[in-house]
C-alpha cells in the first residue's frame, strides 16, 4: 500500500528543527505551552457551549421583537400607526424604528470577526420574518443596523448591540487573555533568573578554560545550580593547587638539572679544545633544549594572566626572533589586531610554528587575518610538507615523523604539541594544510566577535 506524506523519521527532525535549542526556551516553552494549551481549550469550551448558546437566544428574542414591529407597522401603515409603533418600541424594547421611503435594501455589508454572530442573528430574523432584510452588525460600535423591505421602501431598526451579542463573554474572554499575557510575564522573569544563574556557571568555566580568572562568580540560582557551582569552584581549586604543585616541582627539575650542566659546561670552557671537546659542547647544547622544551611543555600556561593584546604585534616579534637565527621570514599583519589572552603562551605557539617552517623551508610567508568569526595566523613553508594521513600524528608528543629519532636533528617532537595546546587553552585550534608554497601551512585559529567554526 502506498504511503503518502512525510515519513516519522522525517516528521521528528522537523520537530526537532522547529524546537527552541536554548535551556530558555525550552523552559519557557514546558511552563507556557501547557497553560496557553489550557486556556484555548477553556475559551473554545466556553465559546462553543455557552457563548454561541447565550447569542443563539439572545438573536432569537430581538427576531421576535422585530417581528412584532414589522406586523404592528403592516397593520397600520401610515405615519401615525408608525409613530405608535417606533414610541412603544422604544419605550418596552430600546428599539429605534424608522421609515425609508423609496430605498432599496444595501447589497453589501461588512462581515463580523466573530462569524457566530451573524449566522446566529441570521437564523434568528430568517426563521421569524419572510420579507427581505438585510442586517450589519458591524457599523456602529453599540448597536445592530437591520433592515426589512416593506412596501413602499425599507423599514429600518437599531438595536442595542447587546440585544444581539453576549457581550460579556466576550470581556471573558479578554480578561482571559490579559491573564494569560500576565502570566506569561512573570514566568519569563521566573525562567530568565534561573537560566541567568546557568548562563553564568557556563561563562565561568569558559573563562577557566581559557585562563582568565573570575573572581566574582559566586553559586546562584537553584539549588541543584548552587550544587553545581560549588562543585565547579570545588574542581577549580584542585587544578590549580595541581598547577601550582606542578609548577613549584619543575623550577626544583630545571633548577637541579641545570647546575650541573653549568658545572659541565664551565669545565669544557677551562678544557684543552679539540674535537671532542666541542662534540661534549653540542651535547650540552642540545640538552639544555630539550630540557627547556620539556619544561614548557609540562608548564603549559605557567599561571600566567590573560591580558589584552595586539596578535599582529605578537607575530611580527615571534618573525623577528626567527630572523635574528637566520630564518626567511615575511610577515603581513594588519594592525591591529586586538585579543585577550596570555602573550607568552601565544608569542610562544607562534614561534614555534614559524621555527618549524624555517626548519624545513627556505621562505616562510605568515598571514594574520582577522574577521567577526575569528582571528587566524597561516604559516605558509616551502619544504617537504607533511603528507594528509600523518598531519595528525604530528601533534602527537615527542613525534617528529622520523622513525630513527636522529638527535642530531636539534628538537625533540614538541613544537607543534605546545602550539596547538596553547591555541585550544585559548579556545582556538592548530590544523595543518597543503600551503601554496607547494610545503606545509599551519594555521592557528582564535575566536574572535563570532564563534569559531
Amino acid at each position: 500500500m502506498a504511503r503518502f506524506g512525510p515519513a516519522p523519521d522525517a516528521w521528528r527532525r522537523l520537530i526537532k528543527r522547529s524546537l527552541p535549542t536554548t535551556l530558555y526556551g525550552r523552559t519557557f516553552l514546558i511552563i507556557v505551552l501547557p497553560v496557553a494549551l489550557m486556556q484555548l481549550a477553556v475559551a473554545w469550551v466556553f465559546f462553543d457551549a455557552h457563548w454561541r448558546t447565550v447569542t443563539m437566544r439572545l438573536s432569537e428574542g430581538l427576531a421576535g421583537d422585530i417581528a412584532w414591529a414589522l406586523e404592528s407597522y403592516q397593520d397600520d401603515p401610515t405615519p401615525s400607526g408608525l409613530a405608535r409603533t417606533a414610541g412603544r418600541a422604544e419605550r418596552s424594547m430600546s428599539l429605534s424604528i424608522a421609515f425609508q421611503p423609496d430605498r432599496p435594501l444595501p447589497e453589501t455589508r461588512r462581515r463580523n470577526a466573530l462569524a457566530a454572530v451573524d449566522s446566529s442573528l441570521r437564523q434568528a430574523l430568517a426563521a421569524r420574518i419572510d420579507a427581505p432584510f438585510w442586517f450589519d452588525t458591524t457599523r456602529y460600535p453599540a448597536y445592530v443596523d437591520i433592515r426589512v423591505r416593506v412596501q413602499g421602501g425599507v423599514l429600518r431598526i437599531l438595536a442595542p448591540k447587546e440585544r444581539a451579542v453576549a457581550t460579556q463573554g466576550l470581556i471573558f474572554l479578554g480578561w482571559m487573555a490579559a491573564a494569560t499575557l500576565i502570566l506569561t510575564g512573570v514566568s519569563l522573569l521566573f525562567i530568565r533568573n534561573q537560566v541567568r544563574a546557568i548562563e553564568r556557571l557556563a561563562q565561568a568555566a569558559e573563562d577557566f578554560g581559557r585562563g582568565r580568572d573570575a573572581p566574582a562568580f559566586k553559586p546562584h540560582g537553584a539549588r541543584e545550580v548552587r550544587q553545581a557551582a560549588q562543585a565547579f569552584l570545588a574542581m577549580k581549586a584542585r587544578i590549580q593547587r595541581h598547577i601550582e604543585q606542578r609548577t613549584a616541582l619543575l623550577a626544583s627539575v630545571s633548577h637541579d638539572l641545570r647546575t650541573p650542566l653549568t658545572r659541565l659546561r664551565l669545565e669544557l670552557a677551562l678544557a684543552e679544545p679539540g674535537p671532542a671537546t666541542q662534540a661534549m659542547k653540542q651535547d650540552l647544547s642540545e640538552m639544555e633544549h630539550m630540557i627547556d622544551e620539556y619544561l614548557a611543555f609540562a608548564r603549559g600556561e605557567g599561571g600566567e594572566q590573560a591580558i589584552d593584546l595586539d596578535i599582529a604585534d605578537l607575530v611580527r616579534e615571534a618573525a623577528e626572533g626567527a630572523r635574528r637565527t637566520g630564518a626567511k621570514v615575511d610577515v603581513a599583519a594588519p594592525a591591529p589586531v586586538p585579543f585577550r589572552g596570555r602573550r607568552s603562551a601565544l608569542k610562544r605557539a607562534v614561534a614555534n610554528l614559524i621555527g618549524n617552517a624555517a626548519a624545513h623551508g627556505q621562505v616562510v610567508r605568515v598571514a594574520v587575518e582577522a574577521t567577526p568569526s575569528g582571528i587566524s595566523v597561516r604559516v605558509d613553508d616551502d619544504g617537504p610538507g607533511i603528507p594528509p594521513e600523518r598531519r595528525e600524528e604530528a601533534f602527537r608528543v615527542f613525534s617528529r615523523l622520523d622513525e630513527s629519532r636522529n638527535q642530531n636533528t636539534k628538537g625533540v617532537g614538541l613544537g607543534l604539541a605546545i602550539a596547538r595546546d596553547a591555541a585550544r587553552s585559548h579556545g582556538g585550534d592548530v590544523r595543518l594544510e597543503d600551503s601554496p608554497l607547494g610545503g606545509l601551512r599551519a594555521v592557528l585559529r582564535l575566536p574572535g566577535l563570532g564563534k569559531l567554526t
